[in-house]
C-alpha cells in the first residue's frame, strides 16, 4: 500500500512538472524593430539577453523592414510598415501571456509606435520601449513642409511637425512606456541641439521613466541590452 501510493504520488508530480515548467517559460512575446538601413542582427546584444533570462528564440520577432541601400528613401508609409505589421501580428497571436513587449531602435521605434496605432494593438502591448527615437522630429530634416528634401523627412517621415508625428504626438504605445536617449547622439542632435521645443527628441509623452547614457546613437542600443530586459520585465 505504501508503494502504490509513492508510485501515484510520483505520477502526480511528474503530470504536474510540465505544467510548472510551461508556467515558468511563459514570458511576453518580444518584437525587437532595427532602425533605419539596419537589420535584425542590431538587436544581438538584446537577443542575448532574453534567451540568457529564460526566452526561447520563439518568443523573439525581429522584422526585417526598408532599404539597406538608401537611408532617404525609407519613411512610415508603405512596404516598410509590412514587415513590422506582420510580428507584431504574428507576436500576439502566439503569445502565452496574451500580451507582447516592443523595443524599437531610431526610426524601427516611430515605425513600430505607428504600426501599433494603425493595427489597434495598444491593448495588446505591455511595455513599450523607444531607443534613440525621433519622436519629436529631427531638426537635420527641417521644419515641415520646409526644406524636407526626402522620403524620410518627408509627410511620412521625421521632419519637426510632420503630419506623420503630429499624429502620433499624445498617442500611447503600450501599458508602460519608456525611452532609452543620449546627449551625445550624433544623429537626433547633429544639428548641435537635442530639444524640439524644450524636450528632448527622443522623449515620449507620457512615458513612465527615461535612460540617459553618454552613448551615441547605435551604443545606446548595443550598451543598453540588460537595461531593455529589465524595463520589459
Amino acid at each position: 500500500m505504501h508503494v502504490k501510493r509513492l508510485i501515484l504520488g510520483l505520477a502526480a508530480l511528474l503530470l504536474l512538472a510540465p505544467l510548472g515548467v510551461l508556467h515558468a517559460a511563459c514570458h511576453d512575446n518580444v518584437v525587437l524593430v532595427h532602425g533605419n538601413t539596419g537589420s535584425p542582427s542590431d538587436f544581438d546584444n538584446t537577443r542575448q539577453e532574453l534567451l540568457s533570462r529564460g526566452y526561447s528564440a520563439s518568443q523573439i520577432f525581429t522584422p526585417n523592414w526598408g532599404s539597406k541601400t538608401c537611408a532617404a528613401c525609407n519613411d512610415h508609409n508603405g512596404s516598410e510598415e509590412t514587415p513590422v505589421a506582420n510580428a507584431i501580428v504574428d507576436a500576439i497571436a502566439a503569445s502565452c501571456t496574451g500580451k507582447i513587449d516592443v523595443i524599437g531602435h531610431s526610426m524601427g521605434a516611430t515605425l513600430a509606435a505607428h504600426e501599433i496605432v494603425k493595427l489597434g494593438a495598444r491593448p495588446y502591448v505591455d511595455t513599450f520601449v523607444g531607443i534613440a527615437g525621433a519622436f519629436r522630429g529631427l531638426w537635420s530634416c527641417g521644419m515641415y513642409p520646409y526644406n524636407v528634401w526626402n522620403a524620410t523627412c518627408g509627410s511620412w517621415g521625421l521632419s519637426v511637425n510632420s503630419p506623420f508625428l503630429n499624429d502620433l504626438y499624445g498617442r500611447r504605445f503600450g501599458d508602460k512606456v519608456y525611452s532609452i536617449k543620449s546627449w551625445s547622439d550624433e544623429i537626433n542632435c547633429s544639428t548641435g541641439t537635442c530639444l524640439v521645443y524644450g524636450v528632448h527628441t527622443s522623449s515620449i509623452w507620457g512615458e513612465d521613466g527615461s535612460l540617459t547614457y553618454p552613448y551615441g546613437h547605435y551604443g545606446l542600443l548595443w550598451y543598453t541590452a540588460a537595461d531593455q530586459v529589465n524595463l520589459i520585465q
